[in-house]
């Protein structure tokens, strides 16, 4: 998911260079919006894996 917030966010600054204001805000709210859902979706497996305090198995 954070690989599609820095695809839009780049999109967004190409289309601000070139001047397509319409398409560039569009592209960097739909930036902001999934780097704050990776974000939330950060901090609840992080909090999960704290009450759990289980470990990813070792390969």
């Amino acid at each position: 998911m954070l690989y599609w917030a820095l695809i839009f966010f780049i999109l967004a600054i190409i289309a601000g260079v070139f001047g397509f204001t319409g398409i560039a805000a569009a592209s960097a709210s739909i930036a902001q919006i999934l780097f704050f859902v990776f974000l939330a979706v950060f901090v609840v497996s992080l909090i999960a894996h704290l009450i759990t305090g289980r470990r990813p198995p070792l390969t």
